[in-house]
């Protein structure tokens, strides 16, 4: 589907793709590179290998419908935009919603949705080359659900521009709370741990002592480096540790091994061995940009291109090199393994290496122990119902005092020296 708009006298066309593969890789990308708060999640190649995977499709309740905007030949925004019919695999809740509708005989699904699956991961979600191209984007995908008569609109884990923009069109925001860990260029995880308060410290250093006393070691692989074995061993962690909570896994094990042939560079593994043999793994995202001032990794390796340094070098700004934690599994039980695996290998790579920031996920306030410290992370809602949306807007005013008193609260009990 084509659909021309004008602004400014410049005649856009809105395109509705119906799987991300109908976008140009090379494009999308291109764009990805120029927001702010790009991340490996919103790569075309992430979200193709979830398409064609089919742990994000229609058969799973993910109908892709891609929304590009065009001006001639050159792409100026788009966002992946997904019907659901259903709320599984966003992390932002809004089952509530979704019954009082059903309550008063009014259907919430499908609704739409502007994110990577299964992924509470802040970052860009409409891919501008600038402030009115994103603009016209929102509100040319509220005039799609318009017309299609969607119920809702929801954009999760917004970046700051998204936010702004969402604002200017009237969504309502809602407020989470995650867990970073952010370097304060250490010198080593003992420079890390010195910053801490001592109870603090004390804790990690035994949760430590506890796997190594275990006789629990840890290798890591990178990019390229991480074999097939250890794909398919990290595979069985996973889909283990989903059962074990009476649940199938999201993501399939093609998924991965489409992204481990297609986007390499953006995976870490620890893998986590007892007598030579494996027993727990972590796998863990990366993005670095290769800059004059990030020169370790070769442009083969880079999750942005050439385009993207010269803006930052541009700019004068230096390359943040980011880590996401995202899965785990285990097949022995060692106690503190968990946190040994998430949490205190990932750091302490993260040190070695140069990397700004570890982001520890959604939820889990027992990560601030682990020096993990609280932000507030930003969701956009649009609701077609007024007195629907009246209704919601009030409960988010009331939900989001409580988030406000939450962040003071974690504040007065911060794992770091007073």
């Amino acid at each position: 589907m084509s659909v021309k708009t004008s602004s400014d006298s410049l005649d856009y066309v809105i395109r509705e793709h119906t799987s991300p593969l109908e976008v140009n890789s090379a494009a999308w990308n291109a764009l990805l590179a120029l927001q702010s708060q790009p991340s490996p999640f919103m790569r075309h190649e992430y979200l193709a290998a979830m398409h064609q995977s089919g742990s994000a499709s229609p058969e799973t309740g993910w109908t892709p419908r891609f929304i590009t905007l065009w001006l001639g030949d050159e792409l100026q925004a788009a966002c992946p935009l997904y019907l659901k019919d259903h709320s599984y695999g966003e992390f932002v809740f809004d089952h509530s919603w979704a019954n009082a509708y059903q309550q008063h005989g009014l259907p919430y699904y499908p609704k739409a949705l502007i994110a990577p699956p299964f992924t509470p991961v802040p970052g860009s979600r409409l891919l501008a080359r600038d402030a009115d191209s994103r603009q016209i984007l929102l509100k040319a995908v509220i005039a799609w659900c318009e017309k299609h008569e969607l119920s809702s609109l929801h954009l999760l884990f917004c970046s700051d521009e998204d936010v702004e923009t969402c604002k200017a069109e009237k969504l309502m925001l809602r407020h989470t709370v995650q867990f970073h860990w952010t370097n304060s260029t250490y010198s080593s995880f003992d420079d890390f741990l010195s910053t801490l308060a001592q109870d603090k410290r004390k804790k990690i250093r035994a949760e430590r002592r506890k796997v190594a006393e275990a006789g629990v070691t840890f290798r890591w692989a990178l990019g390229a480096d991480i074999s097939d074995a250890d794909w398919d061993f990290f595979y069985r962690c996973y889909e283990r540790t989903y059962w074990e909570h009476g649940n199938a896994p999201y993501l399939s094990r093609d998924f991965f091994k489409q992204t481990q042939t297609t986007m390499p560079e953006n995976w870490l593994l620890f893998t986590a061995e007892r007598k030579g043999q494996p027993i727990a793994t972590s796998l863990v995202a990366v993005q670095a940009i290769n800059t004059p001032a990030s020169d370790e990794f070769t442009s083969k390796n880079d999750l942005l291109d050439d385009k993207m340094s010269k803006i930052i070098e541009k700019r004068g700004e230096k390359a943040k090199k980011i880590a996401y934690g995202r899965y785990w599994g285990a097949l022995e039980r060692v106690d503190c393994l968990h946190f040994e695996a998430c949490y205190y290998q990932p750091i302490e790579w993260c040190i070695q290496h140069g990397y700004h920031r570890f982001e520890g996920g959604a939820q889990g306030e027992h990560k601030m122990a682990r020096a993990l410290l609280p932000i507030k992370a930003t969701s956009a809602h649009w609701l077609a119902h007024p007195a629907f949306s009246e209704a919601v807007q009030r409960f988010l005013d009331r939900e989001g005092q409580g988030i406000e008193n939450y962040m003071e609260d974690l504040g007065r009990r911060s794992p770091l020296k007073g």
